[in-house]
């Protein structure tokens, strides 16, 4: 299989769906984001796509706050590498060049940040990082 760079919308589209079919059918991962997103997946792929594309592409189409989704969340750390391994794996899969080292580095923050935020607000629960 050709790996392909990141320019394109469709890139990010194709990155974003193959991330998420992994993700669904994953055993520690899918039961929570099944049951968080329900029947909603069009929606959230569509806010995906806009995500990733302004991070990778700098088209702005995104605008919100990611983690206020994921603060309630049953997760932890291992949810996180979790994650991170299924997205480094699919960006490996089907990507090379300069924005897929870009992508999996954001993943990497983003997980990061993630875990930290959510353990400071689990231990504080009265204080807030927002």
């Amino acid at each position: 299989m050709t790996k392909k760079t990141i320019n394109t919308i469709e890139d990010i589209k194709l990155l974003v769906d193959t991330f998420y079919s992994s993700v669904r059918n994953d055993d520690l991962l899918g039961p929570i984001f099944n049951d968080k997103i329900q029947d909603n997946w069009e929606k959230h792929l569509d806010k995906m796509y806009c995500f990733w594309e302004t991070i990778l592409l700098d088209n702005h189409t995104y605008y919100g706050s990611p983690f206020l989704p994921h603060m309630k969340l049953p997760i932890e750390q291992k949810h996180f590498t979790r994650w991170l391994s299924i997205f480094e794996e699919t960006v490996d899969t089907n990507f090379e060049g300069k924005r897929a080292e870009e992508a999996k580095w954001r993943a990497q923050k983003m997980a990061e940040m993630f875990v930290h935020k959510i353990e400071y607000s689990r231990k504080n629960s009265t204080k807030s990082l927002l």
